[in-house]
């Protein structure tokens, strides 16, 4: 006797791939949304959500791109099972300005050309924000091996470590 997809579920109470109701808290704001187990946390929230600033490079979780914060740690969003963020806070780049005024990091990225094409911008802000947060960016050495996981394709690193520097010496000076 065959079983079918949906006796299956009955059965073993598994969710199967029928889109299921998913609940995140995005940049504090709730969204309710309708998703396959399987779907990403990148594809949720470019495809669902519409916030396209998370980028989708390798689909690999090796170039750091679609990096978000869960509950303020650096995720690799591509790798990230949507379902599995359910009361959890996500922060994407879209969610880091106050008030209508850039984050330091990303103004300091504006002023120290640290981008060239910008694909990998958003993953590499979001990353450096963490890395100050962490603690990980008292020396040139630490920043490079903390932000090894972010692939600037267009080689500007010096640029992206120059930011990071003056948005780490502003904190530290008050």
């Amino acid at each position: 006797m065959a079983i079918n997809q949906s006796t299956a579920a009955a059965v073993t109470g598994v969710r199967g791939p029928q889109d299921v109701p998913v609940t995140l808290d995005v940049n504090g704001s709730t969204h309710a949304i309708e998703l396959e187990p399987r779907v990403s946390l990148l594809d949720a929230l470019r495809e669902h959500l519409d916030l396209t600033g998370t980028k989708k490079g390798c689909d690999q979780g090796t170039c750091g791109a679609c990096t978000v914060w869960m509950d303020g740690r650096r995720v690799l969003s591509c790798l990230t099972l949507a379902m599995s963020c359910e009361g959890h806070q996500i922060a994407t780049i879209e969610g880091i300005a106050q008030d209508g005024r850039l984050h330091p990091m990303q103004q300091a990225f504006i002023d120290h050309d640290a981008f060239q094409c910008g694909y990998c911008t958003p993953g590499q802000i979001m990353s450096a924000i963490a890395l100050i947060r962490e603690g990980n960016a008292t020396t040139d050495a630490d920043i490079a091996e903390h932000m090894s996981g972010n692939i600037c394709r267009c080689q500007a690193y010096p640029n992206i470590h120059a930011a990071i520097r003056e948005v780490r010496d502003a904190d530290d000076g008050g």
